[in-house]
């Protein structure tokens, strides 16, 4: 269970990039929107950042006990999660896709009132949850621009 906890919260190893392995998870996350999940069903879409978000808490309580730390900078599967959540009903051009993922970024370094709490929740939840409102953030910002554009 142990291994399975670190592959899934490192999201197969991405976690382990030795430079920035938030950002890279994101991009390789933005990558695979564009080329594949942007073709899927809304419903089954939501599905998986459901299931991504449950199992992610729960592989990131695991394996963030086993290192000893809080949120380590390995556990990466947060980082896809909320950047999955920010491309939700958002159509796959490049313009969407970059705009998208500077703001996620941005609300995920910057933890502007109230991520920045949420990381105080118990194990896992504290590190998915503090993603997904930065997601939330990032989604609301991105389709505000979209429906002025």
């Amino acid at each position: 269970m142990k291994f399975v906890a670190k592959a899934f919260s490192t999201f197969f190893g991405a976690g382990y990039f030795p430079i920035a392995p938030g950002t890279f998870a994101s991009l390789i996350a933005a990558l695979l929107y564009k080329f594949f999940l942007v073709r899927w069903n809304w419903p089954w879409y939501a599905a998986l950042i459901c299931l991504i978000f449950f199992l992610g808490a729960l592989s990131c309580s695991i394996f963030s006990e086993e290192l000893g730390q809080k949120d380590p900078r390995k556990i990466v599967i947060d980082e896809v999660c909320g950047q999955w959540l920010v491309y939700f009903l958002i159509a796959g051009t490049w313009t969407n896709m970059i705009i998208g993922f500077f703001l996620f970024r941005i609300f995920d370094v910057v933890k502007p009132p109230p991520i920045q709490k949420l990381e105080k929740l118990p194990g896992g939840w504290g590190i998915m949850a503090d993603d997904i409102l930065a997601a939330v953030y990032s989604a609301v910002l991105l389709h505000a621009y979209l429906f002025i554009k």
